[in-house]
């Protein structure tokens, strides 16, 4: 049994309301009082692509979630839109063990980047979203403008957390602190500044699109 199977049957096995046992490979059934069983298979990837993706689907045809069991992990815009497209959940252990309770695993989707997501796809400005990674957007506005988003759920982000955004993801024109509790530091905003990007809140994304 792989290290991450292991951890997530352990961590299940505290809580009081679900249950869990492995089933083969990296897959395990999570059974939850009232609410339909869920087949997870659970990976160790630093990045899941669409054929990572696509490799575990084949191999488990009736798993109803994919979860990234490293708080890191990274998940690539394809595959986001191949697992939805197939009815299958996505996300963190975190988002996993909260949508086996809610009952909802096929269609639950990362919970650190699920309301931020669904923001840009309702604001009233925005023509078109195109998710590159799980927190990477490019935004086309009605304008006609276009805008590639990158967020960042930490506290407090710092100027190395900016910095390592645009080295990993590459140029972005804003840097959103999603965390709703947090702001930016003075450094992240100079790191920015120096790079050719904004960084903040919501309320100067919500300026920069009107003006865009």
């Amino acid at each position: 049994m792989n290290w991450q199977v292991k951890y997530a049957l352990a961590n299940i096995a505290k809580q009081s309301q679900s249950t869990a046992e492995h089933m083969e490979g990296d897959l395990i059934r999570i059974v939850t009082p009232d609410q339909p069983d869920v087949l997870a298979a659970i990976s160790a990837a630093y990045e899941i692509s669409a054929a990572a993706a696509g490799s575990y689907r084949e191999k488990y045809p009736g798993m109803d979630f994919l979860c990234g069991y490293r708080t890191a992990c990274i998940w690539h815009g394809e595959a986001v839109e191949y697992l939805q497209g197939v009815g299958v959940g996505w996300g963190s252990f975190g988002t996993l063990t909260s949508a086996a309770l809610d009952g909802d695993a096929n269609t639950a989707s990362h919970k650190t980047y699920k309301f931020s997501d669904r923001l840009l796809r309702q604001y009233g400005r925005v023509q078109a979203v195109s998710r590159e990674y799980d927190r990477i957007h490019l935004v086309t506005l009605k304008s006609g403008a276009r805008l590639r988003i990158g967020m960042i759920a930490d506290y407090e982000p710092t100027a190395d957390a900016v910095r390592n955004l645009w080295d990993h993801f590459g140029p972005v024109d804003f840097v959103w602190n999603i965390n709703p509790n947090g702001s930016p530091s003075p450094e992240a905003i100079d790191a920015g500044n120096e790079l050719g990007c904004e960084v903040g809140k919501w309320e100067e994304l919500n300026q920069r699109l009107i003006s865009a």
